[in-house]
């Protein structure tokens, strides 16, 4: 678990990640938060689901935190643009994965989901997959991503409720992640300002799987972002009953100066 606390004008910005291995034999799942080394308030939060085979999974989700990492190095708040950087980070890695892919009888594949903040507190975020990034005002959701699965298409054309996808046979089908043959979606989203009490939530399906957005909001809203990310994994594990995915979350909150 890792945790940041960045002091700026009039707020703070305080974030944890979490992980857990749940009941697989493998970790597949990757995350970090990364603070750019000349522009305090400006932070990168990345987390892959990696897939396929013994390793092969988490071969893709090391690549996606490698790209990032490369990525944000060479990243200049004042003068580049945050969605290219985004976009980069997909396709970059996507590529990386299917070379992984020629040299192994592996098929790796990974969901991404990254969201980048700016001293501005501006929030621009992009995912491929079904790992998902929410945004939260208090407890209140403000929005969430739409997964690329199946279940998800179905619930856009009504076939389905969202109560009837958590339980169907195909909830785990993606229609869209890194390292597949067709390329990535490159779905962004833009939060114009986190004001006081915001919270950005990135999360794999080993997580969001267990909880309602009410559910969410309420421990994210009453806990410091690392007793939150603590809680919302030792709550999945329990909900899981010995069948759990990997887990993996980065939390990130703006606070007031007290």
């Amino acid at each position: 678990m890792k945790q940041v606390a960045v002091k700026l004008a009039g707020y703070r910005l305080s974030a944890s990640t979490g992980m857990h291995r749940g009941d697989r034999a493998y970790q597949q799942d990757q995350v970090c938060i990364l603070q750019h080394e000349r522009v305090p308030g400006c932070i990168f939060m990345v987390l892959a689901d990696g897939m396929g085979g013994k390793s092969g999974g988490r071969k893709a989700s090391d690549q996606v935190i490698l790209t990032a990492q490369q990525l944000f190095e060479r990243f200049s708040p004042s003068k580049d643009d945050p969605t290219e950087l985004l976009k980069q980070l997909v396709m970059e890695a996507h590529l990386m994965i299917k070379l992984t892919a020629i040299t192994s009888e592996e098929e790796p594949h990974s969901t991404v989901v990254a969201c980048l903040v700016r001293p501005s507190r501006e929030c621009d975020a992009i995912h491929a997959g079904d790992s998902r990034v929410y945004h939260f005002r208090g407890q209140d959701l403000v929005s969430r991503s739409v997964d690329h699965s199946y279940v998800e298409r179905l619930i856009a054309e009504g076939q389905i409720t969202e109560d009837e996808a958590e339980s169907h046979p195909n909830s785990n089908l993606l229609t869209g992640c890194l390292g597949a043959t067709p390329d990535p979606p490159l779905t962004l989203s833009h939060m114009p300002t986190l004001e006081i009490g915001d919270s950005v939530l990135i999360c794999s399906d080993g997580l969001w799987h267990y909880f309602t957005p009410k559910e969410l909001g309420a421990v994210i809203a009453a806990l410091a972002p690392r007793a939150a990310s603590e809680m919302l994994i030792n709550k999945a594990r329990q909900r899981a009953r010995g069948g759990g995915d990997n887990v993996s979350l980065a939390l990130l909150r703006v606070e007031a100066l007290s």
